[in-house]
Parts: structure tokens; sequence; C-alpha cells
């Protein structure tokens, strides 16, 4: 316990001098359990100039005969690896003998503090693992290890061209046939994650985890489930042999491996076995919590997807499992699934739209409800009898809440606009609408009523009655919201202007990480849009007399940085695009206390940018310690065209010293310069970013009258969800419908994006790609755009970049 204490406490060495000294005492204490102990807590409070005169002791621990001192002190090197590397490396040789020992938890130490210590040297680790997978690993701890480590090693080496063979299969195929369960199933896990694994390469350990199915240990049938499960996502046909052991495992008592064997099973069950399956699965759903439905409710969904004829009998499961008692995240994923549907099966539309109404009625979530009335009335007027929906829609209007009532109000604004057979109904229904008490629901129907004309004759043209029920807004709320704000605390006799609101997406603070991509869904989540910098951006041009004259401000981008972290000067650039001109913006910051900077500014070497040409410059006059400030170069370029160009930059300033004790500056400075990295415009710095609220929709209304088809060899590539990430950071636009993440194993894959070409050009893209076996990618590249010269530009971009 007392042990325990002081590692918890955590003193520094400096400061409690007689418990260091009491904890180097118990270090050659007779009692091993004391040793241990000590080199544990001795390491975990130490410092680097204590370490070196205890690491005598420390190397002759990890070779001491009594296994809980030695692996006390692997354990211990394993920790200060992470804070004094070049002591712990010089133990290699006692590290190299221990993974010789008997001992099972001292190799398995003993493995993974040599693996730390070469990790970084590929060539050592390739050597670690050739001398060790030759037999002289005892321990399944260290065998698991040693798998890894080799696991690591064929995914850098890949298959041999000429042979067709791949590095240390055979190891892993034989720890296949090793005593010790953990060890056998590491290797069959480490077979099937294997990049382009072959069928002829998956059969062992798919043999192998079809036996651990029938295990009387939940723990191995779980795991073994678990895997084939991912396994069945990219080599379906490689575990249909378990079925048969899978549906045994349906009536499993642990729920978990339960859920895993249906969704396993429907992954790789054929068109016949779907309605059995059904039946089991009917049963099973009211025994298993909501996170598992979730689970196989997205099962269902690719199953319904991969044998569309099937829809009925699937579409009425989602259906009856909609209407049975559930969250909200359980009956969203069934919703998203209905919709994902009927968008990919025309056949399931008419049922599908059915099945959405009726649960409309029960529905107690206002966000499904409007999310989907918002679809139906997207999707309702395209069925073949559009009015038997009205019914459904109208009694939203009389029993629901205010914000569920507003939504069906514009979805029967949408049948209205589409049928013309609806709209005397329509125009009775809205009407009524109209002494509804809630002020945001008279006001659409007022709004609706006036675009659709109440006399029963369409005020606008029909196009722009449609493009203003069903085009996507094309401007993040965010940016919408500030812009409103600004003109309500500043007023002007100007009306509103919507094009004078940014389009551009903008993420939060500049400098965090994008959050992490989701899988595609139905309806997608509740927006939650981040501040916008573009307002600020704006404020600051139109502020310096020499750049008024651009014109509206079309993109800006992220900063880049110049310079790097802990240099005296810190230094980035955020490139301003208008029509013809690109400013740059160099913010700037002075960390040396004892300096000012006075008339800052930045030298520009454009020679590698031959289509541009500086046309001017404003210099940043004083530049105080820890004081951001801007100085800026401007430069004219062709109007329309995406040029790029890489730019050089010399950033230079006059220096006077300060006295830190009066924060007084010197009247005489001296002149100095600073070298800044270069800087690229790039293709994607004249793309904004805007999404669509609906893909298909956006993408038929467009029109194919500027579409361009092509397709690329993208040559070889790390993975596929690395050639999909390369093409959108080319291009600069936004994913659509989550289709930027890339399923693990995935031999191809379609990706949707949407923006704003420079000149406010609407531009919508469908990629698909695929990946061979070497690791070839080819695409197919299709363009839809607003003039055939945006089309032509994008396939350009891709055929330069």
């Amino acid at each position: 316990m007392v042990y325990l204490m002081i590692k918890e406490l955590s003193p520094s060495a400096d400061e409690v001098i007689i418990v260091t000294s009491s904890l180097m005492k118990d270090m050659n204490s007779r009692t091993d359990m004391y040793r241990a102990n000590a080199i544990r807590v001795l390491c975990r409070i130490t410092d680097g100039t204590l370490l070196t005169q205890i690491e005598r002791y420390l190397k002759q621990a990890i070779v001491d005969k009594n296994p809980v001192v030695a692996s006390a002190a692997l354990v211990s090197g394993i920790h200060l690896l992470q804070t004094n590397p070049e002591i712990v490396k010089r133990w290699s040789n006692e590290v190299q003998e221990a993974v010789q020992s008997r001992a099972a938890l001292v190799q398995f130490h003993a493995l993974a503090l040599l693996h730390q210590i070469r990790q970084n040297d590929r060539l050592a680790v390739s050597k670690l693992v050739t001398s060790l997978t030759k037999g002289t690993v005892r321990s399944p701890l260290a065998q698991c290890l040693l798998i890894r480590y080799t696991s690591q090693v064929i995914r850098e080496s890949g298959v041999n061209t000429q042979t067709g063979d791949r590095p240390f299969y055979d190891y892993l195929e034989g720890c296949l046939r090793h005593k010790a369960e953990m060890v056998i199933f590491e290797a069959a896990r480490a077979i099937t994650v294997l990049s382009g694994v072959t069928t002829r390469e998956l059969t062992p350990a798919i043999t192998v985890l079809q036996l651990f199915l029938s295990s009387s240990k939940p723990v191995l049938r779980f795991a073994a489930v678990r895997t084939l499960n991912k396994v069945a996502m990219t080599h379906p046909m490689a575990v249909t042999n378990c079925n048969i052991d899978m549906e045994s495992l349906i009536s499993d008592q642990n729920r978990s491996i339960a859920t895993l064997a249906i969704t396993t099973l429907l992954k790789t069950g054929n068109e016949s076995s779907v309605d059995r399956l059904m039946k089991q699965i009917t049963n099973f759903m009211s025994d298993i919590a909501d996170e598992f439905k979730i689970v196989v409710v997205d099962a269902i969904r690719s199953l319904c997807l991969k044998f569309p004829l099937k829809y009925r009998s699937l579409m009425n499961f989602l259906s009856n499992i909609l209407r049975e008692e559930g969250g909200f995240e359980y009956k969203k994923a069934i919703v998203d699934s209905i919709v994902i549907l009927i968008r990919d099966i025309p056949d399931a539309k008419e049922s599908g739209l059915l099945h959405l109404c009726e649960f409309i009625e029960d529905c107690e979530f206002t966000y499904l409800s409007t999310q989907i009335l918002h679809f139906l009335g997207n999707e309702g007027p395209k069925t073949s009898d559009p009015s038997k929906y009205i019914r459904y829609i109208y009694n939203r209007v009389i029993l629901e809440n205010a914000t569920v009532r507003a939504s069906a109000v514009s979805t029967l604004a949408k049948f209205g606009a589409m049928i013309d057979s609806l709209k005397p109904r329509i125009f009775i229904l809205l009407r009524r609408c109209l002494f509804d008490n809630d002020d945001e629901v008279r006001d659409r129907a007022t709004l609706y009523l006036n675009t659709l004309g109440g006399d029963g004759s369409v005020v606008e043209t029909d196009k722009d009655v449609k493009e203003f029920l069903f085009g996507s807004l094309d401007i993040p709320l965010t940016n919408m919201e500030t812009s409103l704000k600004n003109y309500i605390q500043n007023p002007s006799e100007e009306p509103f202007d919507i094009n004078s609101v940014p389009k551009e997406v903008k993420s939060q603070p500049l400098v965090e990480k994008k959050a992490p991509g989701k899988k595609p869904t139905g309806l997608g989540a509740p927006p939650t849009g981040p501040t916008s910098t573009a307002d600020t951006y704006e404020r600051i041009l139109s502020s310096i007399p020499e750049f008024t004259s651009f014109g509206k401000l079309f993109k800006s981008s992220a900063p880049v940085e110049l310079t790097e972290a802990e240099t005296e000067y810190a230094v980035n650039v955020v490139k301003h695009i208008f029509d013809r001109h690109v400013v740059f913006q160099y913010n700037c910051t002075n960390t040396i206390p004892e300096q000012l900077l006075e008339n800052v500014f930045v030298i520009v070497d454009a020679s590698e940018a031959e289509e541009f040409s500086e046309v001017g410059s404003k210099p940043l006059k004083s530049l105080p310690y820890d004081t951001p400030g801007q100085t800026f170069v401007a430069f004219e370029k062709p109007e329309g065209v995406p040029a790029v160009g890489k730019f050089s930059n010399m950033l230079r300033f006059t220096v006077k010293e300060v006295d830190t004790s009066t924060g007084e500056a010197e009247d005489d400075g001296v002149e100095d310069e600073y070298q800044l990295e270069d800087f690229e415009v790039v293709a994607a710095d004249y793309m904004v970013k805007v999404g669509v609220s609906n893909f298909r929709n956006a993408w038929e209304s467009m029109g194919p009258d500027f579409e361009r088809i092509d397709e690329y060899g993208l040559g070889p590539r790390e993975s596929l969800a690395e050639a999909v990430s390369t093409v959108i950071n080319l291009l600069g636009m936004q994913p659509c419908e989550g289709t930027e993440v890339v399923p693990s194993n995935s031999r191809s894959h379609s990706c949707l994006l949407s923006g704003l070409y420079i000149g406010n050009m609407k531009v919508l893209v469908r990629l698909s790609f695929g990946i061979d076996a070497s690791k070839e990618v080819a695409m197919k590249l299709a363009v839809r755009s607003e003039d055939e010269n945006v089309s032509d530009t994008i396939h350009d971009i891709v055929a330069s970049g």
C-alpha cells in the first residue's frame, strides 16, 4: 500500500530525498517483491539525473532470475522510453537476453520493449520479426505480440509481384495450429485483415474461426463471430460456409453474439434465405437493446440493396419495427433506412412513403416528423397517385405541434407546385392555415399562397416556383444568421441582399481539426453549423482603400503556416480570392520581448507564378511583442481563371531594442529580414465548399446540358481512402451525405461533392473509384455545372493534378 501511495502521489525526486533513498535501498532488498515494487515506483517518480545513477541496477534487474523483478524493470523501461529514450536504448543487449526468458510474462514485456526501441527503424523491426518467427517465442502473450509485429512488416512489404507470395504468411498460417487459443485467434484475425487478401489465404483462417463458433467459451464465440462479421463486408462468399454454425448462435444467451450472428448472416445470405432469416429476426428483436437493434437495421438495409426484389418483405419488416417501442436513434436508423431504400429502389417508393406517412401519425419525435415531411414533399409528387398523401400531411397541420405544422404547410405547397390537379385543394387547405395560432405557420401559409397564386394561377413562372420550393439554400445557416444580425444592428435603407451572405463553410477555430466524417444516413442529423470568419475578413479588406476596387470577396483560405513553431517570429498567410485579384494577408506575431518591429512588410517573389502580377501592398507600421498584426500584398490575375503558382516570401522590418523594465524602445533601429516558407495558390482555392441537402434532387435539377464525364488512372495508392481524400482535397469541394467515408477493405467507392466555383457557378461532382490487387486506382469523374467551361475546368484540374 505504501508503494501504491507513493506512486499515485508521484512526488518529484528533488522534493523527497528520503523517499528516493528508501526506494533505492529497497532495490537491493533480499525480498523480491520489495525489489520489484521499488523499481516500478522509483522509475515513476525519478528524473533523468537520478536515472543515470540507478541505470546499472535496472540493467541487472532486467536479466534477474526472478520473473517478477525482471518484468518490473522491463515495464519501467517501456514507460521511461517516453521521457528518457537515449538511456533505455542502451539496454538493448539485456532486453534481447530477456526475450529468451522461459517466464511467459518476462518474454512478453521484453518483446514489447525491444520493439518500441526499434520501432522507428523498419529494417531493424523486420530483422527482429525474421529472427523470432523461427520458433524462439514460447509465451502465448509474446506470440500474440509477434503476430501483430509480423502483420506490420507484411503491410509495409506488400506482395511479391513476381511470385505472388506474401512474406511471413507461412508463419501466420502455422500459428493457426498453436495450442493456445489466443494465438490461434490472433493469427486468424491477422490473416483476415491483410491488404488484398485472397480467398486461398483466407480459407485456413475462416476454418479456424468456424470451429470457435461452436466453442463453449462465450469470449471465443464472440471473437470469432465479430471477426467473421468484418470479413463478410469484403468477402461474403468466404464466410458462407459458416452460416449453419452462425444460425445456431441466433439464440445465444449473449445478445452481442446473437446480434453479430444475425448481421453476418444478413450480409452473407442468399436471396432464397431472406424470408427465413426475417422470421428468425422478428422474434429476436424484442430481446435486445436499441444499440443492437440499430446494427440489425443497418444490415437489413444493406441486404435490401443487395437483393432489391425482396424489398417488400424487408420494407414490411422495417415498417413493423418502426411502430414498436424505441428511442430516437433507433427510430431514426429505421427511417433513414427506408429513405435510402426509396431513393435507390424505384419500386419501393410507393410503399415506403406510405409506411413513413403511417409512422408520423404516432411519431413522438418532432425532428423525425419534420424530416419525413420534408422528404415526402420532395418525393411524393413524383409518385403515380400523389393525392393519397394529402390526408396524412393535412392531419399533421391539425394534430401536431407548431414546428411540425409549419413543416406540413411547406410540404403541401410543394404538392401544389408540382401537381396542377391538386392546386385548388391545396389552396383551400393553405387558407385554413391562415387562422393558425402560430406565427410561423400563418407566415408560411401566406408566403406560399402568394407564391402559388391565391386565385389558382401561379404568380411566378413554374421554374421560379419550383426553384423556390425545391432548390437548396446553398448558404450555411450560421452565415445567414450572422449576416441578418449584422443587418439588424446596422440599419440600412437598402433591402437585405441574400447574395451578400458568405457561402463558404468555415471550421470552428481555424486551428482545430475537423470532426471525423460519419457514414451516410438517410435524413442526416440536426444541423449544427460552425461560426464563420468570412465577415471578419470582409471587414478587414473593405477598410483598406487600396483593395476597395477589387469587388466582392469570393473566398478566404484557412491560414497557411510560413514559420515553424517556437521561432522568434510567427507568420501565417491567408489567401483572399477575388474575381480578378488575389490578396495575401500575412498575420505576424513578434515573440521576442526585447524587440519592437517597425515598417514590417513581405517581399513576394512570384517568378514561379507567371499569371500573377503584383499591384499593391500595405505594410505594418509597428509590431510590438506578442501583439498580432497584418501586412498585405495584392496580385492581379486573369479574370475568372483558376491561376496557380508558387510564391516565395521574405519578411523585412526595422528592429528596435526595447527596455523590458520600462517598455520604451530605442530611437535608432536596424534593418533586418527573415526568410519565410514558400506557399502555393492551388485550384482548390477557387472553390467554395457549399453542401446540398439532397444531392440527387440537385443533380437532376442541374440537368445534363453541361455534363462532362471521363475516366482517369490514379496510379498506385496506399489505399482507396487515401485516393478519395486526395481527389477531394485537390478539388476543394464539400463531400455530401457522408460519402467521404470509405469502409475499410472496400474495393470500390462512390463519392458525391458539391461546391461553388469562382464566378458563383454551382458545381456537382460524382466520383466512382475502384482499386485492384496491385493497388492501382481507377476513377470515373462526372461533372455537372451551370457553364460548360466550368465542367471542363474541373476535368482539367483532375487531369493536371
